[in-house]
């Protein structure tokens, strides 16, 4: 099923410079006018940055339409959390009802904290904070956990307001596309721009002056149901599915399911952070729904036999390493710095 058109158009004109991308090139010379004279108001210090006590890792991209950040986040935090440190997550919360500054608990509603911050909180079991400005989130998450070590920021790579000491710029597969800024193209700033490492999949991004590393997406090998129980993907193999996406980038949901010899009866592509108060799916009684872990935090409320996969990055070990050596340096560089 092809996507919806508020979303199938403008990443379908990004691909290339074709006429509309063309038509639209003008308003890109003046958001990307609008885009430096900020950065340089930063760089100035006319407009100001808030620096907190431990190391901030920033985890964010410069292409809109969705990266697959989360995963990294998750696959960050996990590996931070089993060096024996003690990492929180802040993010803004898109998509959600609520304002403000909150936290994100295991059971938190997506509509209250954001499906992103709320799958976190469940997978990583991290505190996590939500709020407008990521220095704010930043602040409530030290003041109610003052052991955390460092912070990692869900998306933000644009958010100057939070300063960081390091930054992680992800590419999916579709790369920069056609490289232009937006409107007429994906690039939310101007590319190449400074960051310390880069994670793709696929291709890495040209003009990349950063370390590169690739990172492989997969589907676990079982789904899980509200209550946790874990249901085999092989065991699915005969059951007609009505697989359900509202992700950046929904077919490539789709094709790792069929990867796996999974039968989609519909493949229904939803616009990304898709709220499924209202939804009503056409489904009969011998088929099944199957989400992306994202969805299921919104979709369990009302269809709570829903089965959600979880998506499994595999990052370049190296990466790691980098990231523990500059982490170390980082917390060596604050011991001996006078207080």
């Amino acid at each position: 099923m092809p996507q919806p058109a508020d979303q199938a158009w403008p990443q379908s004109s990004w691909r290339g410079r074709g006429a509309t991308a063309r038509l639209l090139w003008p308003l890109s010379f003046f958001y990307g006018a609008l885009v430096r004279l900020r950065q340089r108001l930063y760089r100035l210090g006319w407009l100001r940055s808030t620096r907190f006590a431990v190391p901030v890792i920033v985890v964010g991209n410069v292409v809109a339409g969705g990266a697959g950040k989360t995963p990294v986040v998750m696959a960050l935090v996990q590996h931070l959390q089993a060096r024996g440190r003690r990492p929180g997550v802040v993010s803004r919360g898109y998509g959600r009802s609520s304002q403000g500054t909150r936290f994100a608990e295991r059971g938190s509603a997506a509509q209250e904290v954001g499906d992103e911050p709320a799958l976190i909180a469940r997978r990583c079991r991290a505190p996590v904070v939500v709020s407008e400005q990521r220095s704010d989130a930043a602040e409530a998450l030290l003041a109610q956990h003052p052991d955390t070590d460092v912070i990692v920021c869900d998306d933000g790579l644009q958010h100057l307001a939070l300063a960081r000491d390091l930054e992680i710029c992800v590419f999916g597969a579709q790369g920069v596309g056609n490289g232009w800024l937006l409107p007429a193209g994906p690039l939310r700033e101007p590319w190449p721009r400074p960051v310390d490492w880069v994670l793709y999949a696929g291709s890495p991004p040209p003009d990349c002056a950063a370390a590169c590393f690739e990172i492989v997406r997969s589907l676990a090998h079982s789904a899980r149901t509200a209550n946790g129980d874990a249901v085999a993907l092989s065991d699915l193999a005969e059951i007609p599915l009505v697989a359900v996406a509202g992700i950046a980038q929904p077919e490539d949901f789709f094709a790792l399911l069929r990867s796996r010899g999974l039968v989609l009866a519909q493949a229904l592509a939803l616009p990304d952070h898709f709220d499924f108060d209202s939804w009503k799916p056409n489904i009969d009684k011998r088929q099944r729904l199957i989400c992306t872990e994202k969805d299921a935090v919104k979709l369990w409320p009302r269809f709570p036999e829903a089965l959600a996969v979880p998506l499994e990055v595999s990052i370049d070990p190296a990466f790691f390493a980098a990231l523990d050596v500059r982490l170390d340096q980082l917390q060596r560089a604050s011991l001996s710095s006078p207080s």
